[in-house]
């Protein structure tokens, strides 16, 4: 750590990349709002946050008064919700074609079973759009013969009318996915299995503007320039922190720069055969001194592979690997007994938990780590990685673009 890590951050950056999601981006935004302000009435600080002066992306203004010192963050949203209900807009065939086409990319590959062996959890919350969407076309299939076998009474031809209501049942589905979240997560999983691991053509572009932006970041006055990733926007800043670094950007006497992973799905893309892109850029920012990178997740969360280290899973560690350091947080004991039985059946809520309040809060609170008057770098000096983590390589691909 450098002697300018030390130094109280009176001004940061903050970019945060959302993960595979077609919501608006205020919601990120209230999100930040109504937890920050419930974590300081715990935790004994004070934050406000006001809406974004400049333009350019969705984001807002932070200032904080923590420890005696006032830190102001900027946040900018890199969105990339246009392309995933691109990706979603698939209808009801479309789907089911996506659910065989992926099911067979995972199986066939061998990463499923890789995949399984590494972490239950994320895996069974993979099946679970397979499965409720096949379950879906069984009842629709079963209703259909019923009413059929109703209509048989009045003329044997009469029955094959049944069929008919096949696609109505499955519309009510698709349009209850609020609350089922099928039709969402197969999307999700089918978006990293289409080009077999590989960004496709859309993304790659929009990830080359998040480098341009961060890299425009690092030669302002910020004295640090935070990256979040969450979800699948973990391995999108990955590549894009690496492409960043290589091409240049970091000044020596710049900003500071922090990578903070949240509940990464990184394994899900890194073990697919076409991967080979996100498996060097996972090498390299494992051994570069120009960032922090500290990776939280926590076994509580099912949809993300928690303590498993994703540059030695995906068995790409070099010898002389530093980051990231796998930290835990640690849902059954920085949560109160009530408010984790509250929580702990709601998955889709803990998958966001670690952008919000915790009533026992430890060492990570996502809102002094983003608003806070320390360095990313400053606040885990030393810090030993959990030890629960999980470093054993499991990719059966491990071949690195060049």
């Amino acid at each position: 750590m450098s002697s300018s890590d030390l130094h109280p951050v009176r001004r940061r950056h903050v970019f945060y990349i959302p993960g595979y999601d077609p919501i608006h981006p205020r919601r990120y935004r209230e999100l930040y709002r109504s937890e920050s302000t419930a974590q300081a009435g715990i935790s004994g600080y004070e934050i406000s946050q006001t809406p974004k002066q400049a333009g350019g992306r969705f984001g807002w203004h932070v200032e904080a008064h923590i420890n005696g010192q006032i830190t102001q963050a900027d946040f900018d949203v890199l969105l990339w919700s246009d392309i995933v209900r691109d990706s979603m807009e698939k209808g009801i065939l479309g789907t089911y074609l996506l659910l065989f086409r992926t099911a067979w990319t995972y199986i066939s590959s061998g990463a499923l079973f890789r995949l399984m062996r590494l972490r239950k959890g994320p895996v069974l919350t993979a099946l679970y759009p397979v499965l409720f969407l096949l379950v879906q076309l069984v009842l629709a299939l079963l209703l259909a013969w019923g009413v059929g076998r109703i209509l048989q009474m009045i003329h044997p031809w009469l029955g094959w009318f049944g069929l008919v209501i096949v696609p109505f049942v499955l519309e009510w589905f698709r349009k209850c996915d609020n609350r089922f979240f099928a039709y969402y997560l197969m999307h999700d999983y089918a978006f990293s299995a289409r080009f077999n691991g590989a960004n496709p053509p859309a993304l790659v572009a929009r990830m080359a503007e998040f480098t341009q932006e961060i890299s425009l970041a690092l030669q302002g006055d910020a004295d640090e320039v935070l990256v979040v990733g969450h979800s699948s926007g973990a391995h999108l800043a990955v590549s894009v922190l690496a492409d960043l670094i290589r091409g240049g950007n970091v000044r020596v006497d710049g900003p500071q720069l922090g990578f903070l992973s949240l509940g990464q799905v990184v394994p899900m893309v890194s073990f697919l055969e076409g991967a080979d892109i996100l498996r060097r850029d996972l090498a390299y920012l494992s051994t570069c001194d120009a960032l922090t990178w500290v990776d939280v997740s926590a076994p509580g969360d099912g949809a993300s592979f928690a303590l498993c280290d994703p540059v030695a899973v995906s068995g790409v560690a070099p010898e002389k690997k530093r980051w990231p350091l796998v930290l835990s947080a640690a849902f059954t004991q920085t949560l109160s007994p009530e408010r984790w039985k509250s929580l702990r059946w709601r998955f889709f809520r803990l998958h966001f938990q670690y952008m919000c309040a915790f009533d026992r809060p430890a060492d990570y609170d996502y809102f002094q780590i983003t608003a806070g008057p320390m360095t990313l770098a400053a606040r885990y000096f030393g810090r030993a990685p959990s030890n629960s983590r999980i470093e054993t390589p499991g990719s059966g691909y491990r071949d690195m673009a060049p």
